[in-house]
């Protein structure tokens, strides 16, 4: 299945009414540029605010992406067209993740069920083969229907005491039911990789998958600004051997996929729309494999409010914003290959989470180190700035 490049494709399905902003590669100036789509175009705006996050740190980010004097770069057609890294034209613009300076974080463990498969994953050690028996055990001795269960409450507070007592105690679940929200590091500023790039795991992985999310943007006061699109890739080999493995089963070239764009709240988008979300993922593998799944917001166990509020705020402060990705209900199960193994991504997956307020966010799977390098860090991006005036 080859990539979607067109236009109606990437876009929410009121796309007409929505604010959206990105981020392109402009050859012609060296480097990235915000854009705001405006019609069929994308105007670069980048003389009102050099950078996403300065965007973000505006009184009204909405009214200044849709009123600043811009320069048009392209029509959307023509850059998405120009996306993907194996048919790209290095002379002409093309679409990079939404986001620049501001910091790349992912709440864990805001699902039922993810919950649940990540103690699965604990238990297993890594082994895909010995998922099922201990999903049937704990299923077995906690039930899966946990989603009305308020983290930190008295009601949880007295199952971690029940399952400390049967030794069914998890890190998992304290996270999931207890009273403090996972938030760990995703990816360094800048690396994400936007639409139609490569989404990258590793090759020493054996069992892996995609988690489809939506992922809140912040300004420097933990103002949430607006949301995107994200793929928080994941590796649950690695995970489950230990969870002091989450560095490198999380934060991998490519493994941290956000777009196509950033949907600014305004009067006709809000916090509220990211409450009732729903978040659709299909996976169309090399050899005819088709996966599908959903991720209903309303089931987050956090509201998308207090997770920012724990990840940003007096005790931990993030000059240029924060992206936050707000975990899955989605953890595939199905066997892909062989019994009992579970499902895990084969190279030229094609994986496509789509959202109606959002639009669609689309990569092709590849291992990580043969994804396109990452080369245009903070450092050269404030060159590139200085360069062009714009700072």
């Amino acid at each position: 299945m080859p990539l979607d490049v067109g236009a109606a494709f990437a876009l929410p399905d009121d796309s007409d009414s929505a604010t959206l902003v990105g981020r392109v590669f402009r050859p012609d100036v060296g480097g990235p540029s915000v854009v705001a789509l405006r019609g069929a175009e994308l105007v670069d705006i980048s003389a009102a605010t050099p950078t996403m996050r300065d965007l973000c740190e505006a009184g009204e980010p909405a009214a200044l992406a849709r009123d600043a004097r811009g320069e048009p770069v392209a029509t959307l057609a023509e850059v998405l067209a120009n996306t993907p890294p194996a048919t790209r034209d290095p002379g002409r613009p093309w679409l990079l993740a939404p986001t620049d300076l501001q910091a790349i974080k992912a709440a864990g463990v805001t699902f039922a069920i993810s919950m649940l498969e990540r103690v699965i994953e604990e238990q297993a050690r890594g082994a895909p083969e010995k998922a099922a028996g201990i999903r049937a055990e704990m299923t077995a001795a906690i039930g899966d229907d946990l989603a009305r269960l308020k983290p930190g409450s008295e009601p949880a507070m007295a199952l971690k005491a029940l399952l400390i007592e049967k030794k069914m105690w998890s890190q998992y679940l304290e996270v999931g039911i207890g009273p403090d929200a996972e938030v760990f590091t995703k990816a360094p500023p800048m690396a994400a990789v936007g639409h139609l790039a490569a989404a990258g795991i590793r090759a020493d992985s054996s069992w892996n998958n995609p988690e489809p999310e939506v992922a809140l943007v912040a300004a420097s006061t933990g103002r949430i600004v607006g949301a995107t699109l994200g793929n928080d890739v994941n590796l649950r080999d690695f995970e489950g051997r230990s969870a002091l493995l989450l560095g490198k089963a999380k934060d991998n070239n490519a493994s941290a996929a956000l777009g196509p764009f950033i949907r600014l709240f305004d009067a006709g988008f809000s916090l509220d729309d990211v409450r009732k979300a729903e978040v659709r993922l299909t996976v169309d593998g090399p050899e005819g494999y088709r996966l599908e799944g959903a991720s209903a917001m309303g089931k987050i166990s956090r509201d998308p409010a207090d997770l920012m509020a724990a990840t940003i705020g007096k005790n931990h402060g993030y000059p240029d914003g924060v992206v936050l990705y707000l975990g899955t209900m989605f953890a595939p199960v199905e066997d892909r290959d062989d019994p009992g193994k579970g499902f895990t991504h084969k190279v030229g997956d094609i994986v496509t989470i789509a959202s109606p307020k959002l639009g669609r966010l689309q990569n092709e799977v590849v291992y990580s180190a043969e994804a396109e390098p990452w080369t245009f860090g903070t450092a050269a991006l404030m060159r590139n700035l200085a360069k062009r005036k714009l700072i």
